[in-house]
């Protein structure tokens, strides 16, 4: 078991940072580590491709604790704390402005990257988010990517799926509570009180169940309470053949899959959390920005790594033929609603 992590600040002629004794790197462990010293000194976590737990850290005495904890730290110029606020000063000034635009933060590239897509690189409205960031040159880099961003929803169309009347998408995760079974998809396939059904025949006999609670934009989710008739048939805690048995946090360098009821399961990895996406219908925040191709009807799809649920399929650009960037509503925030579980 890795001894919990104790560091101590000593005012000393030129401030030292001491450590824990090393144990096995992890992510947990990354995250409590940077959480203690805090954010003003370190600028993230990520996997590298060498599969090392790096931390990025701004001080030589922040290096010193991360490096004797057992984590790579990597110098870089700008805080997590100055890259957040970044972030939270576009969220306040960009979105629901420039649609075909993302933001995140990049632990790697010690940036915030603003990614542009085709129609907004066509736009004269990218002078005015240009400008929106001027303020932050040397931490903002522009990303301009081909294809458009959007939701990943689809017309109804035959295909194991989730289906309403208007659209067919794809369930992300069975969860339950101590009481009641449900399951989890992107909030733009429903809103409160959309039934969803097992088939394009919108009969008695193939409703799964009728959302709960959704919210889009702002955030991507649905949760949907099963019908009592018809948990039995659709309660495998499962993704495909691959079991599910929790429900955790995605890491930037992690790799991982995706399944959705269009192109099945596509491979990748995390680029970065806490993504902000501004799609036609406005802004969601707090995603996951990944590697991972997507296509029309995997909305609500399952990301994933291992036994490790991640995340809902939002949206992002591009297709699994050319590749593309897919985006994922953080699945624990949103079992956490309704204190639900894996199983």
């Amino acid at each position: 078991m890795l001894v919990a992590a104790f560091i101590a600040l000593i005012a000393a002629a030129g401030s030292t940072i001491a450590a824990p004794t090393a144990g096995i790197p992890t992510a947990e462990s990354g995250r409590a580590l940077i959480s203690t010293l805090g954010d003003s000194v370190t600028g993230g976590l990520y996997i590298d491709e060498a599969g090392s737990f790096v931390i990025p850290v701004t001080s030589d005495a922040a290096a010193a604790a991360v490096t004797e904890a057992g984590f790579v730290a990597k110098k870089v110029e700008h805080s997590l704390a100055k890259l957040n606020s970044i972030r939270s000063y576009l969220d306040d000034t960009a979105s629901n402005k420039f649609v075909g635009s993302a933001w995140h933060v990049d632990p790697i590239s010690n940036r915030v990257v603003i990614t542009v897509d085709s129609n907004l690189a066509k736009s004269a409205s990218l002078e005015s988010l240009k400008s929106a960031a001027s303020a932050y040159n040397g931490a903002v880099n522009f990303e301009f990517i081909n294809g458009t961003i959007s939701t990943f929803a689809a017309a109804v169309s035959g295909g194991a799926a989730i289906y309403t009347t208007q659209y067919r998408c794809s369930l992300g995760f069975n969860v339950k509570t101590s009481s009641a079974y449900y399951f989890l998809t992107a909030g733009h396939c429903g809103t409160v009180g959309t039934v969803f059904y097992r088939s394009t025949t919108a009969s008695t006999a193939n409703r799964l169940g009728a959302v709960t609670r959704s919210t889009f934009p702002g955030s991507d989710y649905a949760i949907v309470a099963y019908d009592s008739a018809t948990t039995g048939l659709t309660s495998v805690g499962n993704v495909g053949s691959q079991d599910i048995t929790t429900i955790g946090t995605a890491t930037v360098g992690q790799s991982v899959s995706r399944r959705g009821s269009t192109t099945g399961v596509h491979t990748g990895s995390v680029t970065a959390l806490g993504a902000s996406v501004t799609y036609a219908e406005g802004t969601v925040r707090g995603l996951i920005r990944t590697t991972v191709c997507a296509e029309g009807g995997d909305s609500g799809g399952s990301l994933y790594s291992g036994t490790t649920a991640l995340g809902l399929t939002s949206g992002g650009s591009g297709d699994c033929t050319s590749g593309g960037v897919t985006y994922f509503q953080p699945a624990n925030v949103v079992a956490s609603l309704i204190g639900a579980s894996a199983y």
